[in-house]
């Protein structure tokens, strides 16, 4: 091979090698569309707080009287679902109110939600995920509170799967890890609210559970789905909670 034919091929070779690397940095770097989003998932990521609308550290849990497990959770939750017939719960944000409808047809979900209400769970917590035409996900922070509630609580259980309802505009729903979930056992701390079109179901229906609806503040949801978010997803801004039970 000629002198000029070696030079052409090593600045071929070094061309393909920035190619592939410049490729790999755009496959690594890519944000997932709302189409993309194919998992729900349950997370204990974390970010840096910003403009607290309630302070966190003022909230106290009440005394949990018992710890749910994966041996327990059916019966507890059947038995607490008796005694406490309630299935509206008011969510105050810094941007409005949310008002939820329970489902009653699927008792385990709306037990557990109505629990962790009434335990202050979800007061430690704020709209963690946000995905404009699509979902806003909220049970999750960056609080050391938050943790210490889901020990106490019990951080091993899950629910088994009520699935009913497909996914309609403000639908509520459970999260659920994707990892050896066959089942479709909802994680019991987070769930998301569906705002996308109907042709964004496709995963989603039959696959979790829907134990709810939103029956006021939809235009607060649309709201809080168009903030200004980083690239996991989390508002720059925590949009926190503050839910109650109404009659």
């Amino acid at each position: 091979m000629s002198y000029a034919g070696k030079i052409l091929l090593v600045c071929g070779s070094i061309l393909l090698l920035l190619v592939q690397c410049e490729d790999t940095k755009n496959k690594e770097n890519a944000v997932p569309t709302d189409q993309s989003s194919s998992q729900i998932n349950s997370t204990d990521k974390t970010k840096q707080s910003t403009e607290l609308y309630v302070s966190k550290d003022s909230i106290t849990l009440p005394n949990i009287p018992e710890k749910i497990t994966p041996e327990n959770v059916v019966s507890f939750l059947t038995t607490y679902g008796e005694t406490h017939p309630q299935t509206k719960v008011k969510f105050t944000t810094p941007y409005g109110t949310i008002v939820i409808q329970l489902f009653k047809d699927t008792p385990l979900h709306r037990a557990n939600f109505i629990y962790l209400v009434k335990q202050s769970y979800f007061n430690t917590t704020y709209f963690h995920r946000i995905v404009s035409n699509f979902i806003i996900q909220a049970g999750s922070s960056d609080n050391a509170l938050t943790q210490k509630a889901r020990y106490a609580l019990g951080h091993t259980y899950r629910i088994p799967n009520e699935i009913k309802h497909n996914h309609f505009y403000g639908s509520l729903s459970g999260a659920k890890y994707y990892r050896d979930n066959d089942d479709h056992k909802t994680e019991p701390f987070e769930f998301f609210i569906f705002l996308g079109p109907k042709s964004s179901t496709t995963h989603l229906d039959g696959n979790y559970t829907v134990f709810g609806k939103v029956i006021k503040g939809m235009d607060v949801v649309t709201k809080i789905s168009k903030l200004p978010k980083d690239a996991k997803e989390w508002p720059l801004k925590n949009v926190t909670i503050q839910a109650t039970l109404l009659p």
